[in-house]
């Protein structure tokens, strides 16, 4: 090393005592981790294998798309089960029958590239959600190409495969890139079923324990998340998020809490309401300034007694 600014010798010489007294946030003679910029790379490569032409600099030709698809998912593969072996040697998966590390490596990235064509089969029916639930949106190429949702779904839908199979680290980092591509908080543990639409979308957040069912249909600003993180590390694994049934529509600021909660079927909750318990199938749930009321949405009969925020 050449010769350092005696300044800067000590600024160097208090960083590394830093290193040996705070030693919480070191990295130091462990395990190579996954790379957030690699992962970044083959999550890019993974929208173009699932969108064909929307994610690309270039036309993709029909002629050409057994080459393009070749080309593309032999680049995934590499680089995923690079990453995937870096995973499993951080935090080894409990597996019946021990394999070596590369060679789990080799099966779960394969595991999980089978699964794209069923996430595909979701995407269209999240682009259909989009499109015929925007009377703004022109075309199903304009949903795909420019809204954020689509992007963001995508790669929580992608995650979530990988979460499923224990794979540590991999998951979050790819939805993190996407919440900060496009302002949507999916956790990749949340379980979300078909025809997924998130108008807007800036500011939304699904938690880990989340069950989302079909035709959900949410604005900017939800949240769905926990009632209380106090109990730390004591609560993983158990549910603390909201369950929503189908065909439910959630509006702007809503915030509901808690893993026992249920929004039943067919259900709409209004703009910034506060919801901490459970309401049953077909109610329509607003705030008027000054308490939050639970009603029937056919008959606007109330069902549950009005309650202050």
């Amino acid at each position: 090393m050449g010769r350092v600014n005696s300044k800067v010798a000590t600024l160097i010489d208090q960083l590394l005592n830093s290193y040996e007294q705070v030693g919480g946030i070191n990295h130091l003679d462990g395990s190579n981790l996954p790379s957030k910029s690699a992962i970044a790379l083959i999550t890019r490569d993974l929208l173009r294998l699932l969108f064909p032409g929307f994610f690309d600099e270039h036309p993709v030709h029909h002629a050409k798309l057994r080459t393009f698809t070749a080309d593309r998912m032999n680049a995934v593969r590499i680089h995923l089960e690079a990453e995937i072996a870096k995973s499993l040697e951080y935090a080894p998966t409990v597996e019946a029958k021990p394999r070596t590390l590369k060679a789990r490596a080799q099966a779960l990235t394969l595991e999980f590239l089978a699964e794209l064509p069923k996430i595909r089969e979701l995407l269209q029916t999240d682009a259909e959600a989009a499109f015929t639930g925007d009377p703004a949106a022109l075309s199903k190429d304009e949903v795909i190409v420019s809204y954020p949702c689509i992007e963001a779904i995508a790669i929580q839908r992608m995650a979530h495969e990988l979460y499923l199979r224990q794979i540590v680290l991999i998951p979050r980092i790819m939805t993190e890139w996407a919440h900060f591509r496009t302002g949507i908080d999916l956790h990749p543990g949340a379980r979300i079923g078909s025809h997924f639409f998130i108008d807007h979308g800036t500011g939304t957040v699904v938690g880990e324990t989340c069950a989302i069912g079909n035709h959900v249909k949410m604005y900017q600003g939800v949240g769905l998340v926990a009632r209380s993180l106090s109990g730390g590390q004591q609560l993983r694994g158990k549910k603390r998020h909201p369950t929503i049934e189908d065909h439910v529509t959630i509006y702007a600021g809503a915030t509901i809490v808690g893993g026992e909660t249920v929004i039943g079927a067919g259900s709409t909750v209004g703009a910034n309401v506060f919801l901490l318990h459970s309401v049953p199938p077909n109610s329509l749930v607003v705030y008027d300034g000054l308490a939050m009321r639970v009603l029937n949405k056919t008959s606007r009969a109330p069902i549950q007694p009005d309650y202050e925020i």
